[in-house]
C-alpha cells in the first residue's frame, strides 16, 4: 500500500492542512502523526469554512477513516468541543476517528506553565500559544509524564501528585501550588477521547 507523507519544514503555517485536504480524496486513512491544539488548519470544503486543530481535515470527506497518533499530544477539552462543533456543522463523527492510545495528553497545568515561562521571558519570549504543547511534550520526552491516553482516566494517585512536584519543584514550585493535580475538570472529555483509542496504532504511525 502506498504511502504520502506531507512534512512542514518550517515552523508551522505553511499551509499544510489545505494541501492533505486535497491529497485525501485519493487516500483511504489520513493520519496526524504530532503536534497539538495550535492556531489550526483552515480548510475551505464544498464551499464552506472549517478551521480544524487536532482532527485530520480528512474528517470532511465521507468513508476516510483519521486517525490522531501516537506523536500527537492531545488537549481533550478542546477535542472534544472540536467533535461537538463539528458536528453542528454537519460533520459525521463516529467510527471514522480513531486515536491512538499511546498519544499523550496536555493537561490544564501544562497550559500554565507555558502562560509563565512566556512572561518570565519578557521580551525574549518565543511566542507560543500557550496551549500547554511545549511543556507536555516537555514532559513526556523526560519521562515525567504519566499520562498517555490508556492509562490516565483515574485521577492521580498521591504518591504520583508528589513526585511531580518535587521534580518541578526546583523551577516551578510557586506555579505547581497553584495547580489541582486531582483535574477533575478533565475527567469527562478524557473519557470520551478514551472511548476513541486503539491499541497499537502508535505502532503504525510512528
Amino acid at each position: 500500500m502506498a504511502n504520502t507523507i506531507l512534512i512542514g519544514a518550517q515552523w508551522g503555517d505553511e499551509g499544510k492542512g489545505k494541501i492533505i485536504d486535497v491529497l485525501t480524496s485519493k487516500a483511504d486513512i489520513v493520519v496526524r502523526s504530532q503536534g497539538g491544539n495550535n492556531a489550526g488548519h483552515t480548510v475551505i470544503h464544498r464551499g464552506a469554512k472549517y478551521i480544524l486543530h487536532l482532527i485530520p481535515s480528512g474528517i470532511l470527506r465521507r468513508g476516510k477513516i483519521c486517525v490522531i497518533g501516537n506523536g500527537v499530544v492531545i488537549d481533550p477539552i478542546a477535542l472534544v468541543a472540536e467533535i461537538d462543533g463539528l458536528r453542528k456543522l454537519g460533520i459525521t463523527i463516529g467510527k471514522n476517528l480513531l486515536i491512538s492510545d499511546c498519544a499523550h495528553l496536555v493537561l490544564p497545568y501544562h497550559r500554565l506553565l507555558d502562560e509563565q515561562r512566556e512572561l518570565r521571558q519578557g521580551q525574549a519570549k518565543i511566542g507560543t500559544t500557550k496551549r500547554g504543547i511545549g511543556p507536555a511534550y516537555g514532559d513526556k520526552a523526560a519521562h515525567l509524564s504519566a499520562t498517555p491516553l490508556c492509562i490516565f482516566i483515574a485521577p492521580f494517585s498521591a504518591g504520583k501528585k508528589s513526585s511531580l512536584k518535587a521534580r518541578k519543584a526546583h523551577f516551578w514550585t510557586s506555579i505547581m501550588a497553584r495547580i489541582p493535580m486531582s483535574l477533575p475538570q478533565i475527567r469527562p472529555p478524557v473519557a470520551r477521547a478514551r472511548a476513541r483509542a486503539c491499541r497499537h496504532i502508535g505502532w503504525i504511525v510512528w
